[in-house]
């Protein structure tokens, strides 16, 4: 997420911010923080979130500790279904996310952005406020709000690198509200890949992106 939190207030209209603002962020990883935006009080707001949703006690067998999981598929599920009307959806911004792709049997990171100036796009996630669990062994018992994103079939330019899945990614100020205020009825329909030839992958290797020079253009200022 390399823009800043006052660019993405600016963008998506959040009212408030919970965790003032704070520097770009090159690398994003499972079970660390980052912003969301959902609704509060019939307002979007902006604060961070840990990302890994509870994983289900099944799953978990015999281990002490829950990092968490970090997207959601199959949202007939009933273990998911809880958490998939208005209290609990969000939009996680990024401008861009990594994929592994394999090179002489070696793996790196292919970067997928909408262009070279990572414009910013959201992910369709969904958010538990005050979870108490093991997220690790040495942090003992804590409390965070977590998230993750929804992932569906992958599109053209993902589908080399991940044949089976992608994040599912709105794009339109009307598909934002949809996910954060209607009902799961209608939301729904928003659980799809996007058009073919959307993304392309801007950079490659490393665990961050910066972009080829660090600077990405400049950020505009919304009213």
């Amino acid at each position: 997420m390399v823009k800043t939190r006052e660019y993405v207030r600016g963008l998506i209209g959040a009212l408030r911010d919970l965790n003032n603002n704070q520097p770009p962020l090159f690398g994003v990883y499972p079970d660390y923080m980052a912003p969301v935006v959902r609704m509060q009080d019939d307002q979007r707001v902006l604060q961070n979130a840990r990302w890994g949703l509870p994983t289900p006690v099944r799953a978990l067998g015999n281990r002490k500790s829950d990092p968490g999981v970090t997207n959601v598929r199959n949202t007939f599920s009933g273990y998911w279904k809880r958490w998939l009307e208005r209290p609990n959806r969000c939009l996680v911004p990024f401008t861009s996310f990594a994929e592994p792709e394999y090179v002489n049997g070696k793996a790196q990171n292919a970067w997928f952005a909408f262009d070279e100036t990572r414009t910013i796009n959201f992910f369709a996630g969904i958010w538990i406020p005050q979870w108490k669990s093991v997220r690790r062994v040495k942090e003992g018992e804590t409390v965070n709000d977590l998230f993750a994103f929804l992932t569906c079939d992958p599109n053209a330019d993902v589908r080399p690198l991940h044949e089976k899945a992608m994040p599912v990614i709105l794009t339109k100020p009307d598909e934002w509200e949809t996910w954060l205020t209607a009902d799961w009825s209608e939301a729904r329909a928003l659980q799809r890949p996007l058009p073919d030839g959307s993304l392309k992958v801007v950079a490659r290797g490393g665990k961050q992106d910066g972009g080829s020079s660090g600077e990405l253009g400049p950020e505009p200022t919304f009213l």
